[in-house]
């Protein structure tokens, strides 16, 4: 099992590391245009939340649930593995959807079958907000998350079309649809298509980080926003991981309740998921907890 627990200097690795670094400079100045001609960071909206005594997403606010193992019917690896290089940029690991994936795998915290997918709305670049009949927005430091998705057997070419369906704890480290405190609402949940230069944007909040993990998203990848209704038509499954300064400055800021002592316990050499490699998976990040930030991130697949 590989370990890459630092990421790795950029000097000597050769023309197509160069060539791979060049591209994300290009992605990364794209994305701080996008955040410059939007309307800027939101504000960090109230609080407004309970203690993390929920976190970890679990009903019964269990302290140490974590994503190593998928229920339900998900065929997500529950571990990952170090992404596999082809040309100059890597297929990004397989990982586990986790326990609340909300894509129809599973069963919510009601007893039916949760599937934000089928839900009204759901394609949709601000995510902060529940749709369908549900009113709770989360708070928290926003973030805007610019999922690139380039085909690895073409060059690094740019796929458009597809679709991301991208979800994550709220600053308490709880989960729409499941946790409790959250199990009426389906905020950071949502879709969004690919465009001509394979990017989706969401606008978000930066996630708490509850016990046994650290900070994360979860993604899945579907071949199109008309496909992307069911967990049983994806391509891809993996898990987006944040730089530890960034983290850490986040969880100084109020409304993340427990996250700092969480933080303080893991490590990505302890974690679960990454602790056999992330530097596929690390977002590259800009900007402040004040003004919020901008986190891209390359996804490769085999298409």
């Amino acid at each position: 099992m590989r370990h890459d627990h630092h990421p790795r200097h950029d000097h000597d690795l050769g023309l197509a590391h160069d060539l791979s670094r060049l591209q994300q400079q290009a992605l990364e100045r794209r994305a701080a245009l996008r955040w410059l001609l939007g309307a800027g960071a939101a504000s960090l909206g109230s609080a407004g939340a309970l203690a993390l005594g929920g976190c970890g997403g679990g009903g019964g606010g269990s302290s140490t649930t974590s994503d190593s193992s998928s229920s339900g019917s998900s065929t997500s690896s529950g571990s990952s593995s170090s992404g596999s290089t082809v040309g100059n940029c890597s297929v990004i690991p397989e990982e586990t959807a986790g326990p609340y994936p909300g894509d129809g795998s599973n069963n919510g915290a009601s007893g039916g079958v949760a599937n934000a997918l089928a839900l009204s709305g759901i394609v949709r670049s601000d995510i902060r907000a529940s749709i369908a009949g549900a009113s709770g927005v989360a708070a928290g430091v926003p973030v805007q998350v610019i999922i690139e998705l380039v085909n690895t057997n073409s060059s690094c070419t740019d796929l458009s079309g597809y679709a991301i369906y991208l979800w994550h704890c709220d600053a308490l480290g709880r989960y729409s649809m499941y946790s409790s405190g959250a199990t009426a609402e389906n905020y950071l949940r949502g879709v969004q298509a690919t465009a001509s230069d394979g990017t989706a944007t969401f606008t978000t909040v930066f996630p708490g980080c509850y016990s046994g993990r650290m900070p994360h998203m979860h993604f899945e990848v579907y071949r199109a926003t008309n496909t992307a209704s069911s967990w049983s038509n994806k391509l891809k499954t993996s898990q987006i991981a944040f730089p530890n300064d960034i983290s850490s400055a986040v969880y100084a800021s109020s409304g993340y309740t427990g996250s700092a002592s969480n933080l303080a316990q893991i490590s990505f050499a302890s974690d679960g998921i990454f602790s056999d490699g992330y530097s596929t998976q690390l977002a590259t990040m800009t900007g402040s907890v004040s003004a919020g930030y901008v986190a891209t991130l390359r996804v490769g697949i085999a298409a």
